[in-house]
Formats: C-alpha cells, structure tokens, sequence
C-alpha cells in the first residue's frame, strides 16, 4: 500500500506497534482524520482541537503541543508526495500489561498515516446514495459518547455491515430512544418545505467539523435550520437529504430503505450546499500546482 507514516516522529514506508498497546488491546485510543484541497491542510486547528477534546473524554494526555502535530503531519504530508493527501492521526494509550487498568500505560505512541486521497464514485454525488435504516442502535452518551472519537468502531462497523447486506452505500443510526442520529462516518441533514433539519448533539453524534462548516454556511447564507430530536417517520416527508463529512464533504442521499428521498435525485438545497462547500475551500484553501505542499 501506497503510505507514509510517522511513528512518535520518525517517517517510515511501514511501521508496526506492539501487541500489548492498549490501543490494539482495547481500542484505547483516539484519533482524527484530516483531508486536503490543493493538498493544504484544511480546518486542521479544528480537527486538532477534537482531537485533544476526545482525549480528554477518555483522561489520555498527550504529551505533545499542536505546533508539533502541525510540524509532523506537513513533514508527513511532504514526504508522500500525494496530489491529495488523507490523514489519520492516532493516539493510543500507548503499551502496558494484559489488563483493562490504563494505569500500567506510562507513553502514548502518536501515529500519522498520510495516504492518497479517497475519492467516491463520482455517480454518489450526481444521483446521490442509498442509506439504510438499520437495527444497530447508536451507542449511548452514557456508555461510549458518539461525542468522543475513539478507535473503538465496533458499533459504526455493525451498522456498517448490516448496511452493506441491505444493498445501501451507508448505514442511518438511531439512538435508544428512537430519534435520529447519524451514518457510520458522517452526520445527517434533511430538508423539508425548504428547511434544513439535523440530529442535535444530545441526539448522540460526533460533532462533526463538515457539520459545523455545514450549519455556519446555512447561517451566513439565510438558510433555516433547526437541529433537534425526530423519529425516522419524519423522512417520509423529506424533500431532500444529505451527509457530510471530512472525506464525503457534502453528499446527497437519494434513497433510504430502496424508496426515494423527494423525488429521488439530489435537491436543489443539496446541490446549493455543494456548491457553498467547494467554493469555501476555494477560497479558504486555494488550489495550487500539485507539486506544491502544505504549509
């Protein structure tokens, strides 16, 4: 596989963590993904802060200053030489004793994995994708917060699955109460009578940095939006849907459970939505020669 990673500092072509890092043992960790445009770095202050937010959620200090992530991910970024670049920056609890106690866990390990850009099927943002309800139940803010990005996935991969055997491109969660939540790896928006609806925080969902950019465009563009708690029944009424995402960006979503979402294509909210997005990465990032790193 194509890949740079840098492993507490040090780049490599391949690197390997201990069987006894409570990450791997436990799925004790935490992490971020950041994506470029023009292979800049975008909204890394905000993922950065996430990131330190969700290790806080789980008491896991990280020993290292943002200037350091900042210097690391761009050396990483520069080393692979991608036209655009993912990146996955983990941080694990580091190695300690085959016990669920942290406390034999004295160093985090820091890894950032830089790959070749993911690039969806350019059909999911013209007709747009299949979303399935699925039986998988969000975790509970009580037990594991949707809020805290940990590397314990287990619950997005069953709703991931029973998705994918249901012929959908990606999983609609609700939460123990029945209200809506979110996909696997994005948050979800509805358009109804030319509102936009979203699954508030308290629903259980991560706070997705796409979501944030999403709601601020709706603001600064006169765009209703209301976030809150609705039971999937209110989708038999949508006009349009769409999910966002580090990766996906803005994506519509055309179907849910094999019937049309409106009237099945991707609605002119949606499409505005699209068109606000990129022209804000645009102008807040720039495209440059591909050649060209980030800064």
């Amino acid at each position: 596989m194509d890949l740079k990673i840098n492993f507490n500092g040090s780049i490599q072509d391949e690197a390997f963590i201990s069987v006894l890092d409570h990450g791997f043992l436990f799925g004790d960790s935490v992490y971020e993904v950041v994506a470029t445009h023009g292979n800049k770095l975008c909204f890394l202050e905000a993922h950065l802060a996430r990131l330190r937010n969700s290790a806080a959620g789980i008491s896991l200090e990280i020993p290292s200053e943002d200037e350091w992530f900042v210097e690391q991910i761009s050396r990483t970024v520069q080393s692979a030489n991608f036209e655009e670049t993912y990146i996955r920056i983990i941080v694990t609890r580091g190695v300690g004793e085959i016990d669920i106690d942290p406390g034999s866990c004295d160093r985090p390990n820091i890894i950032i994995i830089a790959a070749p850009a993911k690039v969806y099927p350019h059909n999911y943002y013209e007709k747009g994708i299949d979303l399935a309800l699925v039986s998988v139940k969000r975790n509970a803010r009580e037990s594991l917060n949707p809020g805290i990005k940990t590397g314990n996935y287990l619950n997005n991969i069953l709703a991931k699955m029973e998705a994918n055997r249901l012929g959908a491109q990606d999983a609609l969660m609700l939460n123990a109460e029945g209200v809506l939540t979110e996909g696997t790896t994005s948050n979800f928006f509805f358009v109804n009578e030319g509102k936009l609806f979203t699954p508030s925080l308290d629903c259980g969902i991560l706070s997705g940095i796409t979501r944030d950019v999403a709601i601020q465009l709706a603001l600064e563009n006169g765009i209703p939006l209301e976030e809150g708690h609705w039971p999937p029944e209110e989708l038999t009424h949508a006009e349009e849907a769409f999910v966002t995402g580090t990766v996906k960006k803005i994506m519509p979503a055309t179907r849910l459970d094999g019937k049309p979402i409106g009237n099945g294509k991707p609605g002119p909210i949606t499409a505005r939505f699209m068109r606000l997005y990129d022209q804000l990465l645009d102008e807040k990032y720039g495209m440059q020669p591909a050649q060209g790193r980030s800064q």
